[in-house]
């Protein structure tokens, strides 16, 4: 049977439909709801530390649903009924507590030392019972911090854990213990499993591993819409083995169908409820822990778009700055911002902006609008534009909106 050919603009409106950007914005307040049916969508949130604009977890939904209140989100990860739990998915990631049985497969092999760190393995084969005594004390006394036990001043920053923060984490690898909740310093609160996920999903039968990796592949699928067999991988960080098997067993199911998308080294697979919506309308800002552009080689093949981040790159090797965010507008991305919310002076900071090639002639004109509905939201004054980059003349030059 000949395969489905895909232009590059109905590969790109696929992609962003399965996203979440074919649905318009709510006209109310957004509500859990909302929250919950984008996460069904997107089926994970990323984590990350860094706080530049804003948490890498808040700004996918902001980009989706509009200016919402981030405690919705905080409640979801903390408070009954929890909706969300975290745990190593796509990196450290918030997700739908009904994922959690999919994952203990990933917990079981992080026991046997499958998965893990290899000197966090090492750890544990040398420190099993400092480990239990750890695991004793979060069982009698959660939730509980790193900074809580007798001796510890806080967790040491990533390459510098204590003995305790590293067994910790290495109990929470295993699905002994899991994140209760987060204090405002970004600290993990842990606690046992049992006093933090709800009953319907602790009594949940834990699936055969295979079983699980097929609906997490599918989820991934989903929330793609149309990808590789990498790109699906990578949304869970499956082995490929695991991955490649899965696929085909979901394509000889009717759940995936092979499709030809012109320049994609490998095939392309689309989703049997993927939609193709007729325009895109939806500007948006994406952070860069997106999964619209987190996959760095899927976005540079739908969206001729080649993303970086830089944030480790030096200051003067840096070619669009440190926290860049790409800007979409309709079903491209046109612009990418270095941004900075200055919350002491309570600026939001473009310290400099590009545009792409071919950008449309008001692409500066819906990306300031965008910027100051940004820092709306961040809860800043004003936006300030610095002369960096071929946008940031007509960028500074569009007068600001009254609201600002």
């Amino acid at each position: 049977m000949q395969r489905q050919r895909l232009s590059p603009g109905e590969v790109r409106r696929i992609a962003l439909g399965a996203q979440g950007f074919s649905t318009a914005a709510p006209k109310t307040a957004v509500t859990r709801q909302h929250i919950k049916r984008m996460l069904n969508r997107t089926g994970l949130l990323q984590i990350d530390s860094v706080n530049v604009v804003a948490r890498a977890h808040f700004m996918p939904l902001y980009g989706r649903l509009g200016p919402y209140p981030v405690d919705l989100l905080s409640r979801a990860q903390a408070r009954k009924p929890r909706m969300l739990f975290e745990y190593w998915a796509h990196e450290a990631s918030l997700l739908p507590v009904e994922t959690q049985p999919l994952m203990r497969w990933r917990m079981d092999r992080a026991q046997r030392g499958e998965g893990v760190y290899k000197g966090l393995v090492r750890f544990a084969r040398e420190k099993h019972d400092f480990i239990e005594r750890i695991y004793e004390q979060v069982e009698g006394g959660g939730p509980i911090a790193a900074s809580d036990f007798q001796g510890e001043s806080g967790n040491g920053g990533w390459w510098g854990w204590s003995e305790t923060k590293k067994a910790l984490e290495w109990l929470f690898w295993c699905g002994r213990i899991t994140t209760h909740s987060r204090r405002p310093s970004f600290e993990r609160l842990y606690d046992i499993p049992e006093r933090v996920l709800p009953r319907e999903v602790i009594d949940t039968a834990t699936p055969r591993e295979e079983d699980a990796q097929r609906a997490l592949v599918e989820i991934a699928a989903r929330a793609l819409g149309i990808a590789s067999e990498p790109d699906i991988r990578d949304y869970f960080r499956l082995k490929p083995a695991h991955s490649q098997a899965r696929v085909a067993e979901l394509v000889e199911a009717g759940t995936l169908m092979p499709v030809e998308v012109r320049g994609w080294r490998h095939t392309a697979y689309l989703h049997k409820d993927a939609q193709l919506p007729r325009r895109i309308d939806k500007p948006a800002l994406l952070a860069p822990f997106d999964p619209v552009v987190w996959e760095r080689d899927r976005a540079e093949r739908i969206f001729d778009f080649r993303y970086r981040i830089e944030i480790y790159t030096p200051a003067h090797k840096r070619v669009h700055g440190y926290y860049v965010l790409p800007f979409l507008l309709g079903d491209r991305i046109v612009a990418r911002v270095d941004l900075k919310a200055d919350r002491a002076k309570r600026i939001l900071l473009v310290q400099a902006a590009h545009g792409e090639p071919n950008a449309p002639s008001h692409t500066a004109e819906m990306l300031r609008t965008e910027l100051e509905r940004l820092a709306r939201w961040l809860d800043l004054d004003s936006v300030a534009v610095m002369p960096r980059g071929d946008l940031s003349h007509p960028l500074k030059a569009i007068a600001p909106s009254p609201q600002v």
